[in-house]
């Protein structure tokens, strides 16, 4: 029997859980962690922009990897998937497709890999716009549609897509239309030099300092407590129990659109965020105040989130190389604003 989601304090499990098991696989990379535990928890999806061997997949399917599903559960779907994007690849083998069933003699629906609670889009750039967009209703409406019969995704259904920033050559940039459907785009950036070196050590034990591989009883701590189970229904009651239970004051909200509206009257911007870009935010601000163990919203989570959620909304006007400072320099001011006013 899989316990009720119904506290703060049981969600607040599930997220340790999840940092811990993800943690200990990944070196070196807490704060994306972090972000993408806000997407799952905001239902939202995310962009990884990264440079090959980043770790990535590791990441992707250490996530997938705690999500247990029961045996009963519809064998359409995964835990975890990934899709190789590629120049030649075709809708089909993202959303699924039609075949015929000789034994049957009829046409059934064979399921694509899209069917999945996580699934990595690796290198999704490098495909063709037909098929980046084949991914929009599933990311938008969780849902795929073929030969016009509609086939619903799970509740549970995050995508990590990923792009390399270097190598441009034989790519199709995303669109800003689809880069809105991303909550969060993350830049990762090189592990420091202790965290590969502990990469190293873990992935070959005679690397260590003193020559010696330490056994499974000195390399793991015994845990606090059993890790609850984590099930894609519990995933789904832990987003109610943050929507419910997490404040968020009109002045966070107001703050909110005053960002909004101060990076469209930007000179340096061509066209700003979305209204929906504004919707999707709040239950992310929603899940890193639940991160922190409170349950009402502060402006360090706005200031610690628009990066990630506004710079890849971003049109720019020519000559202008990034974003990033835009959206610093805009949200600071909304953020001090707002503390002067508290303050009166």
């Amino acid at each position: 029997m899989v316990p009720t989601v119904k506290t703060l304090s049981d969600v607040q499990a599930i997220y340790h859980a999840l940092k811990n098991s993800c943690e200990t696989q990944v070196q070196g990379r807490s704060d994306v962690i972090d972000l993408i535990l806000v997407a799952l928890f905001a239902d939202g999806h995310v962009l990884l922009e990264d440079h090959p061997g980043s770790g990535k997949t590791t990441l992707a399917k250490a996530l997938g990897g705690c999500i247990h599903r029961a045996t009963n559960s519809d064998p359409r779907f995964a835990a975890f998937r990934r899709i190789q994007f590629t120049p030649d690849l075709l809708p089909s083998d993202v959303t699924g497709t039609t075949v015929f069933d000789p034994n049957r003699n009829q046409l059934t629906y064979q399921p694509g890999p899209v069917f999945a609670n996580i699934v990595l889009a690796d290198e999704i750039n490098r495909t063709s716009p037909k098929v980046q967009s084949s991914m929009l209703e599933a990311m938008a409406e969780k849902q795929v549609t073929v030969d016009n019969v509609t086939h619903p995704l799970e509740d549970t259904f995050l995508v990590l897509a990923t792009q390399n920033p270097l190598d441009q050559a034989g790519t199709y940039p995303l669109p800003k239309a689809q880069l809105d459907r991303f909550l969060f785009k993350i830049r990762m950036t090189f592990l420091s030099r202790d965290h590969e070196l502990q990469v190293l050590a873990m992935k070959y034990p005679q690397c260590r300092e003193d020559g010696h591989a330490t056994s499974a009883a000195q390399s793991t701590r015994e845990p606090d407590a059993s890790p609850p189970l984590i099930t894609p229904e519990s995933i789904s009651q832990a987003r109610k129990v943050i929507q419910d239970q997490i404040k968020i004051s009109r002045s966070i909200t107001e703050s909110l659109v005053e960002i909004a509206g101060r990076l469209r009257a930007d000179p340096r911007v061509a066209q700003g965020i979305s209204t929906r870009a504004l919707v999707v935010t709040i239950p992310a601000l929603q899940a890193r105040a639940m991160m922190y163990g409170r349950d009402f919203v502060i402006p360090d989570d706005l200031k610690a989130l628009s990066l990630p959620v506004f710079s890849h909304r971003l049109e720019l006007q020519p000559g202008i190389a990034s974003s990033d400072t835009i959206v610093e320099e805009v949200t600071l001011q909304v953020i001090e604003s707002l503390c002067r006013d508290s303050l009166k």
